[in-house]
């Protein structure tokens, strides 16, 4: 009888332990899918957690292959999907929660409506690098706070993984971009369009009264949670202000906020992996992401380091450590 075709996986077996390289059955596509050889896996900091076990609301069962972003190439799809054909270039976050496969293996079968074609002027690293944080970019600045040209707009953590895509997107759209960093950073936001503003030296009524007139300011897009989303409260337009949080889980005061009779909105990029709703959506915020790089107006921040299929657990021990600049991307070559 005939075999099936394997595939090669990191296999994380239990929290905190080192993955397990296997080799396992190649996924076969079900209605909707495309089956995808992947050849980047970004990383980011809920696939550490995840790999701790300090992620429940990403619901993973172990043992699981994690990793929620992916570039790759299209080896096959089912008979009802016509968007995309084998040997197109694609990428997505397509994976690695709530039971579906990740992309630290050669292939994955995916949903085909999270998925994109790749910009042709990023490798797939960089191409690997956005879709997790460009969605939730987009979905923060675009989708609740309707962003637009003349607005001013503040970005905390300008030069992280969510921070320095959504100083991108504000810019792209027109607006006066202002970026909360440390020092060492200031040319990071800078470089991608931001006034950068030195959090540990200046306080949030400074740089509101500095940059707004004390009005405050139109967008304000916290990527850090906790006393960073109290902070954005205090800054945010009278009226007219709109808070936005994807970090926003913790117990606060909203009486700063009420008492500008300002606007909050909380982000969950997952909802549509966990739920299966609302994933054609993903689709489409990935194509904006493509014409935004290939206008030349999205770069991706990558991290000096390259890393390796045979030592991935290096890329998520450095993401956990939180010691390198830019995304992380694992690079698989079958």
């Amino acid at each position: 009888m005939p075999t099936s075709p394997s595939m090669r996986a990191l296999v994380l077996e239990g929290h905190g332990a080192p993955f397990t390289l296997s080799e396992t059955a190649q996924p076969v596509v079900a209605k909707g899918q495309a089956l995808v050889r992947i050849k980047a896996s970004g990383v980011n900091p809920l696939d550490t957690k995840i790999r701790a076990g300090n992620a429940a609301h990403a619901r993973v069962e172990l043992p699981a292959i994690l990793g929620m972003d992916l570039a790759g190439v299209v080896e096959a799809v089912a008979p009802d999907v016509t968007v995309f054909k084998p040997g197109d270039e694609v990428f997505g976050m397509a994976g690695g929660v709530g039971g579906l496969q990740g992309s630290l293996a050669t292939f994955t079968a995916v949903d085909a409506s999270l998925l994109a074609l790749k910009p042709r002027n990023l490798s797939m690293r960089e191409a690997a690098a956005l879709p997790l944080v460009f969605i939730t970019a987009w979905e923060g600045l675009v989708d609740r706070a309707h962003v637009r040209a003349g607005q001013k707009v503040l970005v905390h953590a300008g030069a992280g993984g969510v921070g320095h895509v959504a100083v991108q997107i504000a810019h792209a759209m027109g607006a006066q971009v202002f970026a909360t960093v440390s020092k060492d950073k200031v040319k990071i936001a800078e470089c991608y369009g931001a006034t950068a503003i030195d959090y540990r030296t200046e306080s949030v009524e400074s740089y509101v009264a500095k940059h707004t007139d004390s009005e405050g300011f139109d967008i304000v897009y916290d990527t850090l949670g906790g006393g960073t989303l109290d902070n954005s409260f205090l800054a945010a337009k009278t009226y007219t202000g709109h808070v936005v949080s994807c970090l926003g889980w913790g117990t606060h005061k909203l009486a700063p906020l009420s008492f500008r009779a300002a606007t909050y909105s909380g982000v969950f990029s997952l909802l549509p992996l966990l739920t299966g709703k609302g994933r054609i959506h993903h689709g489409d915020i990935l194509r904006e992401a493509a014409r935004l790089a290939e206008a030349g107006k999205l770069t991706p921040l990558l991290s000096r380091e390259r890393f390796t299929f045979e030592n991935a657990l290096q890329a998520y021990v450095a993401v956990e450590m939180g010691t390198t600049v830019g995304k992380i991307v694992v690079e698989i070559d079958d």
